[in-house]
C-alpha cells in the first residue's frame, strides 16, 4: 500500500509540473513584426530542456523531433530548423505567407505554447505616375498615383511642400491615399508634392513638382516710379507696367487706342509735349493660357505759364466785376 501511495504522490507532482510548465512557457520572437526575407527565431521562455515536440503554424506542421532526430516537412525543407535542445525554431528567410499562429508542443516535458507572428515586406522602389506636369489654373486637374515595386501593410501620406495634403472640395484622395487627385489647379498647387510609403519596418518616398501656367492679372502701371499723373511740359517720363503672369505677360503699348511701337515693360517719352496727353494703356497676353487684359491711365502733360495765366484770369475776373459794379453805383462818377 506505502508502494502505491508513492507512485500516486509521484503523478500527481509530474502533472503539477507539467500543468506549470505549460502556464509559464513563452513563445518570444527575435523580430516583432518580422521583415520578409530575414530570419526568424522563435524561443521559448524561460529555456527549457526538451526531449521531443513539433512546431506548427496554424493547423500546418513545420517539423518534429525526438532527442537528436528532427523532421522538416516538405514545404519548410531548406530553411526550417529546431535547436533539439532549447526547442527553439528558426526560419530563414521567412515570407509573407509565413504570418500566422505558430505552437509549440512537447510530450517531454508535456506542455503547449503559441505565438501570433505577422510578416511585413520592406517597402521599395516608390513611383510617381503622372496624368500631367503643364497646367493651367482652374481649367486642369492633376492626377497622381503613388505606387512601390515592393512592401505590405502599406500607408500613405501626402505633402504639399512641408504641409499635410488632407481632402476637401479639389482634392480628392482615393486607393486608400494612394492617388491625389487636385481639382482645378491653381498658381499655389505647384508643390513640390512628396509621397511618403511607410509600414511598421520601412519608408519610402518621391516628389513631384507642377508648372502651373496663370495670368496675367494684378497689373499695374506707374509714371516715374509714382501715383501722380500730370506733368509738365518738357519732362521725361517712364511708363512702367508690370502683371502677374506665368510664363510671363507679353507686353504691348497703346496711345488713344492705337498701338505704338514698343513692346516690353517701358514705355518712354523724352521731352514729352501737350499733345502727348491722353489715355495709355498697357496690353498683357499670356500664350499659354490665352488670356488677355488691360490697364490704362490718363495723363496730363501741360503748359507751366499757360498755367499760370489761367490761375491768373480765374483771380482776375472777380475783380474786374467788382469794379464795374462800384463804378457803376449812383454818386460814383
Amino acid at each position: 500500500m506505502e508502494k502505491n501511495s508513492e507512485g500516486t504522490l509521484v503523478l500527481v507532482l509530474l502533472t503539477l509540473i507539467e500543468v506549470f510548465l505549460s502556464g509559464a512557457v513563452e513563445v518570444q520572437p527575435s523580430i516583432s513584426p518580422a521583415v520578409a526575407g530575414g530570419p526568424l527565431t522563435l524561443s521559448l521562455s524561460p529555456s527549457t530542456t526538451l526531449n521531443s515536440g513539433s512546431w506548427a503554424v496554424g493547423a500546418s506542421l513545420i517539423l518534429t523531433w525526438v532527442g537528436e532526430q528532427q523532421a522538416v516537412f516538405p514545404t519548410y525543407i531548406g530553411r526550417a530548423s529546431v535547436n533539439v535542445s532549447t526547442g527553439a525554431l528558426t526560419l530563414n528567410p521567412i515570407t509573407l505567407v509565413d504570418s500566422g499562429v505558430y505552437i509549440v508542443q512537447s510530450n517531454d516535458p508535456q506542455f503547449t505554447a503559441n505565438t501570433s507572428i505577422a510578416v511585413v515586406e520592406p517597402v521599395s522602389n516608390v513611383t510617381l505616375s503622372v496624368n500631367q506636369t503643364n497646367l493651367v489654373e482652374f481649367s486642369s486637374s492633376a492626377v497622381v498615383t503613388c505606387s512601390v515595386s515592393s512592401g505590405s501593410s502599406l500607408s500613405f501620406l501626402w505633402l504639399n511642400g512641408s504641409s499635410e495634403v488632407t481632402a476637401s472640395d479639389r482634392v480628392q484622395l482615393t486607393d486608400g491615399n494612394a492617388t491625389l487627385t487636385i481639382l482645378n489647379v491653381t498658381r499655389y498647387d505647384q508643390g513640390p508634392f512628396t509621397c511618403y510609403v511607410f509600414n511598421s519596418v520601412s519608408n519610402g518616398s518621391n516628389t513631384v513638382n507642377f508648372t502651373v501656367f496663370y495670368g496675367p492679372d494684378n497689373m499695374a502701371l506707374t509714371i516715374n516710379g509714382q501715383s501722380m499723373t500730370s506733368f509738365l511740359v518738357g519732362s521725361n517720363l517712364t511708363l512702367l507696367c508690370s502683371a502677374q503672369s506665368s510664363p510671363p505677360a507679353q507686353l504691348q503699348w497703346a496711345f488713344r487706342g492705337q498701338n505704338v511701337n514698343t513692346t516690353g515693360p517701358m514705355l518712354y517719352l523724352y521731352n514729352a509735349t501737350e499733345n502727348q496727353s491722353g489715355p495709355y494703356s498697357c496690353l498683357a497676353f499670356n500664350n499659354a493660357t490665352t488670356v488677355n487684359t488691360t490697364i490704362t491711365t490718363q495723363i496730363t502733360i501741360a503748359n507751366s505759364s499757360g498755367s499760370q495765366q489761367q490761375e491768373a484770369n480765374v483771380w482776375l475776373l472777380p475783380l474786374l466785376l467788382l469794379a464795374a459794379l462800384l463804378l457803376s453805383l449812383p454818386g460814383k462818377i
